[in-house]
């Protein structure tokens, strides 16, 4: 379901918060799917339960997870933190072009960097997706 990468400086709570957000958003995880139990996950991921339990807590108050007592965590609808994550990109983004832009950067120039990093990015997706 998800990979943590032993290498990146985040803390695996984090990284495991960011999975999951990614998963909901992306509709990789239909609203009110059950996610697998605190204790599964620690063992699939072989980590300490309380690591599973902190990063589910963040999810819960970020909206993407609600939890039944004595059920265990579902999937939320994600329509409307979908909509607020593009706004903020959308927001982000905006703030890059004014900085290009205050560089000298024309929209051509700009363009043509976004789709040679949109290529970058999606051939290395490819990749990893092939070894996975």
């Amino acid at each position: 379901m998800i990979i943590l990468d032993y290498q990146d400086r985040r803390a695996i709570y984090e990284q495991i918060v960011e999975k999951f957000e990614l998963l909901i958003l992306s509709g990789g995880l239909e609203p009110d799917a059950q996610l697998p139990s605190v204790r599964k996950l620690a063992v699939d991921l072989a980590i300490n339960p309380n690591t599973i339990q902190k990063a589910f807590s963040i999810l819960e108050e970020r909206g993407y997870i609600y939890s039944i007592k004595g059920r265990g965590n579902f999937v939320s609808a994600a329509g409307g933190l979908l909509k607020e994550k593009k706004e903020k990109y959308s927001r982000e983004l905006r703030d890059l072009l004014k900085k290009g832009r205050d560089l000298g950067l024309t929209l051509e120039e700009i363009t043509d960097m976004a789709r040679a990093n949109w290529q970058a990015l999606t051939a290395a997706s490819e990749g990893r997706a092939s070894h996975d």
